[in-house]
């Protein structure tokens, strides 16, 4: 993590941790795709405490027959809770130290010379980057794409997107939480975590390929200059300051802004090699290592290299999660049905394993509509029956996603060439644990669980570590976490070990 220059007096054992001073605290703003938060942290007494402020809803619109963030309503969401931030922090004689901003990847909105953002940013559930693969990778070699920016193929990768778009001159791609921080300080900058998931960016070279941007016909400065997390973006501007409570001076300090790069970050590991699940409405399966893995069998295993806070590097790859629940539910709900989340899982727990499975990775399951159907078709395509039952259809689903972590950590560990003998899991699936002790059962490894909120812990402590409040590096980070955290441990069930891991396929 880069240090701020101005600094407040920290402490000078390596690895200590200061509290810091009762009237400072951080804001964190973590945006997901189906919702968001601004929470306030504070460390006090060798541990991070957090407190909700303000949550709001987050989800695609369709604008024009395109699915769209709406964005403007977005940035009041983040408004009202730095608004409420700075109302609780004066409420407690407290003072907003500065502010980080994380959000999920690959989506951008355009911005001109004055800038105006040109329209609605599009949201990766839209199908329209699909049409954009075949002419990309006819300028691009996939091979040769993956040797340099090692990112997974998703059709919906930044590149993709900016290749459906025309008449770019005078415009700049902003990410959405680099977007959030351009209005909040007028400051254009992006963050290198999230660049790393665009396609765009060397994953050795740590600075944007311009090549491919040229052989795309993108403008080379087509996105704004990078920043390390522990970076200062810029400071609030006067007007938005006034208008939500803060001192003028609060800067915007840049984390690991994309959200899984801040969960990381929050992993409570106390191993030198993990394994590593950030279990949300996506799963972010893989491990952390110090260098790329470039090789031809990565990019047809179809694993991505991205960055990490200090320098390290997510080898991972993008799965389904818990979208696929909670489409299901939503569906169900319409349909009169509304089961409690909790009778949901009991339920599917009763049930015998060695039920029938999907691949929740298949494209099929990315737009939203009628999920259970979707479940259902995707099972009989495969030559098996499930029924039309709330428990059965959530039980698939539990299984599908522990079968595809175990594949997924397996083939980590052999691209790799690294072994791992524990699986962390952090995000809200920390807190299902049905699927804790189901992936327990299948990697047959030691499963730790929690904190559900490791990506606001992950920005707030990264903000921490800039203002010189905690020393070290990921390590020191992750010890507060472990003090801070009461984690739930799962150990494989005899019974269990041995279910087909390649069922799904």
């Amino acid at each position: 993590m880069s240090a701020q220059q101005n600094r407040e007096t920290a402490p000078t054992q390596a690895g200590a941790v200061s509290a810091a001073p009762a009237s400072r605290v951080f804001a964190a703003v973590d945006i997901g795709a189906s919702s968001g938060r601004v929470i306030l942290g504070r460390l006090a007494e060798g541990a991070v405490e957090l407190e909700v402020v303000h949550r709001f809803p987050n989800g695609v619109v369709e604008i024009d027959g395109s699915l769209r963030w709406d964005f403007d309503a977005l940035f009041a969401e983040v408004l009202q809770g730095l608004t409420a931030a700075a109302t609780v922090a004066a409420v407690q004689g407290e003072r907003v130290a500065s502010i980080g901003i994380d959000t999920w990847a690959v989506d951008y909105g355009l911005v001109d010379a004055d800038g105006k953002l040109t329209a609605q940013p599009y949201s990766y559930r839209d199908d329209r980057s699909r049409a954009a693969v075949e002419p990309v990778h006819r300028k691009l070699d996939p091979a040769r794409l993956y040797a340099t920016t090692g990112l997974q193929f998703l059709q919906f990768n930044t590149l993709y997107q900016l290749a459906m778009e025309h008449d770019l001159d005078g415009l700049q791609a902003l990410l959405i939480p680099d977007l959030i921080a351009f209005q909040l300080t007028g400051r254009r900058r992006t963050e290198a975590t999230n660049a790393s998931t665009t396609g765009l960016f060397d994953a050795v070279a740590g600075e944007w390929a311009t090549e491919f941007l040229t052989a795309l016909g993108l403008p080379k400065d087509l996105f704004p200059p990078l920043v390390q997390p522990g970076e200062t973006v810029g400071t609030l501007l006067p007007e938005i300051a006034a208008q939500v409570g803060l001192a003028p001076d609060t800067p915007v300090v840049a984390v690991g802004s994309h959200d899984t790069a801040s969960a990381v970050a929050a992993v409570p590991a106390q191993e030198e090699y993990f394994a590593y699940i950030s279990s949300g409405t996506w799963s972010l399966v893989g491990l952390e290592l110090k260098h790329p893995v470039l090789t031809e069998a990565s990019r047809k295993a179809n694993f991505t290299n991205e960055r990490g806070v200090d320098g390290t590097v997510r080898y991972l790859k993008n799965m389904g999660g818990l979208w696929l629940l909670s489409e299901c539910q939503r569906t169900w709900v319409q349909e009169g049905c509304r089961p409690e989340l909790t009778v949901l899982l009991t339920a599917a727990a009763a049930l015998p394993p060695g039920g029938p499975q999907i691949n929740p990775d298949d494209p099929y399951f990315i737009a939203p509509d009628n999920m259970p159907e979707r479940i259902r078709t995707a099972v009989r395509r495969a030559g098996d029956v499930l029924p039309d039952d709330p428990a059965a259809i959530t039980r698939c689903i539990m299984d599908s996603l522990a079968a595809g972590y175990a594949r997924t950590i397996r083939d980590a560990e052999r691209l790799a060439d690294r072994s791992v003998d524990v699986v962390h899991v952090v995000g809200g699936g920390s807190l299902n644990r049905l699927l804790c002790q189901l992936t327990a059962d299948v990697t047959g490894r030691k499963v730790v669980a929690g904190p559900v909120e490791a990506t606001a812990l992950g920005n707030i402590l990264v903000q921490a570590s800039a203002a010189g409040y905690v020393t070290g590096g990921l390590a020191e980070l992750r010890e507060l976490v472990v003090r801070s955290h009461d984690l739930q441990v799962f150990v494989p069930e005899l019974s269990s070990i041995g279910m087909d891991s390649n069922a799904a396929l």
